[in-house]
C-alpha cells in the first residue's frame, strides 16, 4: 500500500522540485541583491523579509493546489506526522526540496556578479546553542501557521499562502540578524553546497527540526481541545451570528429603562391612591 500512489506522488515531487526552485530565486535572488548593493542595515533587513515573505506567497499560491507548496522539508515533517501525506511523497518532498534549493543556489551565482551572499550563519554575538533555539521557535511559528491555515480545512483555506507568507515575513524580521532566518533546511543546504559549508550548518538541520516537532505538538494540543468549540462561528459566514448594533442594544435599555420608570410611578400612585 506504501507504493499505491507512487506514480501521483512522483508527479507532485516533480512540480514541488520546480516550486522549490521558483520560490528560492526568488527569496535568495532578493537577498543577494540587498546585500550586494549595501546600504543601511535596516533597509537590508526589510528588503529581505519582504522578499522571502513575498516569494512564499506567490509560489505557495501558484502550486498550493498541485503540491501543497511547501518548500520546505520541516513543513513536510510537520504534515507527515499529522498524517496529511504519506511516508512515499515526504521522503519525495525532501528530495525535491534540497536538491530543487542547490539548483537555485546554482542558477543563482551563474547569474549574478561576485560571491554568493545568501548562505546562514549565527550573527555576531550569538552562539549555536541561542541559533539553534532562534531556528526552533522560529521554524515552530511557520509550521504551526501552516498547519493551522492550510492543513486544516475552512472556507478561508484558499487564502493560506498570504497568512503563511506573512507567517515567514515576521519571522525573519526576528531571525535575520541573528541566525539568518532560515526556518528551512533546503533554504541553507543549497547555498551552502554552491558556496561551503560553515561550522555551524548543523543548526539549520537541529533547529527547524526541533520546531517542526514543536509546530505539530503545539497543533496536537489544539486538536485535542478540541479548539473550534472555544470560539464558535468563526468561520460562518452567517450576519444573523454578528453581535447586534450596539446603537439598537442601547435604544433597546433606554427603552427598558423607560418602562421601568412608568411602571414604578405608575405603581406608586396606585399605593397612593389606596392610603387616601
Amino acid at each position: 500500500m506504501l507504493f499505491d500512489t507512487w506514480r501521483e506522488d512522483a508527479k507532485a515531487a516533480i512540480l514541488e522540485f520546480l516550486g522549490t526552485i521558483m520560490f528560492l530565486l526568488l527569496a535568495l535572488g532578493g537577498t543577494q541583491n540587498a546585500n550586494f548593493q549595501g546600504g543601511p542595515a535596516n533597509d537590508r533587513l526589510m528588503y529581505i523579509a519582504a522578499s522571502f515573505g513575498l516569494s512564499l506567497v506567490v509560489s505557495a499560491w501558484l502550486f498550493f493546489r498541485a503540491t501543497g507548496g511547501l518548500f520546505n522539508p520541516n513543513v513536510t515533517l510537520a504534515l507527515l506526522l499529522v498524517g496529511a501525506i504519506s511516508p512515499l511523497r515526504f521522503v519525495l518532498y525532501c528530495i525535491a526540496q534540497l536538491v530543487g534549493s542547490i539548483v537555485a543556489s546554482g542558477i543563482l551565482l551563474g547569474l549574478v556578479p561576485g560571491p554568493l551572499l545568501v548562505t546562514t550563519q549565527p550573527g555576531p554575538g550569538i552562539n549555536k546553542a541561542q541559533a539553534t533555539f532562534i531556528e526552533m521557535f522560529l521554524t515552530t511559528s511557520l509550521v504551526l501557521a501552516v498547519l493551522m491555515l492550510a492543513a486544516e480545512k475552512h472556507k478561508s483555506t484558499a487564502w493560506a499562502p498570504i497568512g503563511v507568507g506573512l507567517t515567514l515575513f515576521a519571522a525573519e524580521l526576528w531571525g535575520l540578524s541573528f541566525t539568518g532566518g532560515s526556518l528551512n533546511t533546503a533554504r541553507s543546504f543549497g547555498p551552502a553546497v554552491v558556496a561551503g559549508f560553515d561550522e555551524s550548518h548543523w543548526v539549520y538541520w537541529l533547529g527547524p527540526f526541533l520546531g517542526s516537532l514543536l509546530g505539530t505538538a503545539i497543533y496536537t494540543l489544539l486538536k485535542t481541545f478540541d479548539y473550534w468549540n472555544l470560539n464558535p462561528g468563526q468561520d460562518s459566514s452567517d450576519p444573523s451570528l454578528s453581535p447586534d448594533n450596539p446603537v439598537n442594544a442601547l435604544t433597546e435599555t433606554t427603552r427598558s429603562r423607560s418602562a421601568e420608570a412608568g411602571n414604578s410611578v405608575q405603581n406608586r400612585e396606585k399605593t397612593i391612591n389606596r392610603a387616601v
